[in-house]
């Protein structure tokens, strides 16, 4: 009766029933703590996944309105300066022949 109990190995040696039945107990909460894992992993990757989304759409609106901001300015500076060669065509033209003296200077040498 007790060999009844027992499985036999491919080498020849018997296993007893109860170390059986608590290995294939411990394979089975292995397998089962391999699926919480996976679980778990799959669930904090799509997690940061949305996290890294939702920064991605925010950084995306601050760099939207940086170049907004900076396009205005370049606006404003070319409007700035139309008017002010409008009002001074004198001096802008003089100023613009100095400036082209010097360059013509520097890229000489």
């Amino acid at each position: 009766m007790a060999e009844e109990n027992q499985t036999t190995t491919p080498g020849g040696g018997t296993i007893p029933a109860a170390a059986q039945n608590k290995f294939e107990s411990s394979k089975t909460h292995v397998r089962k703590a391999a699926e919480d894992l996976r679980s778990a992993a799959g669930m904090m990757a799509g997690d940061l996944k949305s996290a890294a989304g939702a920064m991605a759409e925010e950084y995306k609106g601050k760099a939207e309105q940086a170049w907004e901001d900076a396009r205005e300015r370049v606006r404003t500076l070319q409007d700035d300066g139309e008017q002010y060669v409008r009002e001074n065509p004198t001096k802008a033209v003089f100023t613009a022949l100095g400036i082209g003296f010097v360059l013509g200077l520097i890229f000489r040498r």
